[in-house]
């Protein structure tokens, strides 16, 4: 009996071996990149909302999903070299926090799965062969930012009815700028309205911009999305208060560091549903397969504290439309 014990304890030792083992080693933890050209601070709220995305499909960070960010600093010739980083380190996709990052990425030939947090223009700037098929490898979010820079002049001559000249600040070199140019100068004409661009490549280029815009005599200022604005937004917001010139802004994050006003898609939601796009390409779809989507909300913002400093009275009819206030 003793002799038939332990063969029944080896043979269950032996049959429950491999289960002990695989307990022990589970599967592969996923592993995304989230590249960035400026600064992890300076989009703070983004990242936030990203990983509230991935919390809300049920990944926990550090236990069911790894995410390596890597940061340019401004420093845009890195990218290629940090997109090669996180190829090395085998992610299973890349979140590109810009369209920059997205060029770099396509520029150096990578093929990991890439997900664009938000990109003004992914089709006029060749990164995708359509919206609704995209083909390669790499999908995700439109911001749909050249559209709305037109807009954003209108809200800018319905708040100053004697607008007349309006510095546009923003970088040639970023992806979708183009674009923006030309719905913003149509729109120019219909509201007579005379337009200055100021290039502006990297932060030190900000104060000849602002030196320029003086120098115009400009009424206003229009900013776009880029990485140097991006990581310049502090020092692009005192500066306009210091010049005393009322500015519009592409994101609400501008206006809650105390710029005048914002107009555009939420930046914050994109970033939310970029999760969605990681979530898919982990469980297998593939970048062609997967349609970009435009946003589907906007915000309205404005600093009324801000409006008071420059002396400025916003119309009812637009802070009725307003999504936030700031007193």
């Amino acid at each position: 009996m003793r002799r038939i014990g332990l063969a029944v304890v080896l043979l269950l030792s032996i049959f429950l071996a491999p289960l002990t083992t695989k307990a022990q080693h589970p599967g592969k933890i996923p592993r995304i990149g989230l590249l960035g050209g400026g600064s992890a601070s300076a989009i703070a709220g983004r990242i936030d909302a990203f990983r509230q995305g991935l919390s809300d499909l049920g990944y926990v960070e550090g236990k069911t999903i790894v995410i390596d960010q890597m940061w340019a600093e401004g420093k845009l010739d890195r990218l290629p070299a940090l997109a090669a980083e996180l190829v090395r380190l085998k992610v299973d996709a890349i979140v590109s926090a810009g369209p920059t990052v997205t060029r770099a990425c396509k520029d150096a030939h990578i093929t990991t799965p890439i997900v664009m947090a938000f990109d003004d223009d992914p089709v006029g700037s060749g990164l995708v062969a359509s919206l609704a098929r995209p083909g390669g490898n790499i999908t995700g979010l439109s911001s749909l930012s050249p559209g709305l820079s037109a807009k954003q002049l209108e809200l800018l001559k319905e708040i100053m009815p004697r607008l007349s000249r309006v510095a546009v600040l923003g970088s040639l070199i970023h992806p979708g700028t183009a674009q923006s140019l030309q719905e913003m100068e149509l729109a120019a004409r219909a509201f007579k309205v005379q337009l200055h661009y100021l290039n502006v490549v990297d932060p030190k280029t900000v104060d000849t911009a602002f030196g320029a815009a003086h120098k115009e005599r400009v009424d206003a200022m229009l900013v776009l999305t880029s990485v140097v604005t991006t990581t310049q937004r502090e020092k692009i917001i005192d500066l306009a208060a210091k010049n005393r010139l009322p500015a519009i802004y592409f994101t609400a994050e501008w206006v809650e560091a105390g710029g005048l006003l914002a107009y555009g898609a939420s930046f914050t939601d994109l970033f939310r549903r970029a999760a969605i796009y990681v979530d898919k390409v982990l469980k297998g779809a593939k970048p062609a397969d997967l349609p970009v989507e435009q946003p589907t909300k906007f915000e309205l913002v404005i600093n009324l504290k801000t409006a008071k400093a420059l002396g400025l009275t916003i119309p009812q009819s637009v802070l009725l439309r307003a999504d936030q206030l700031i007193e």
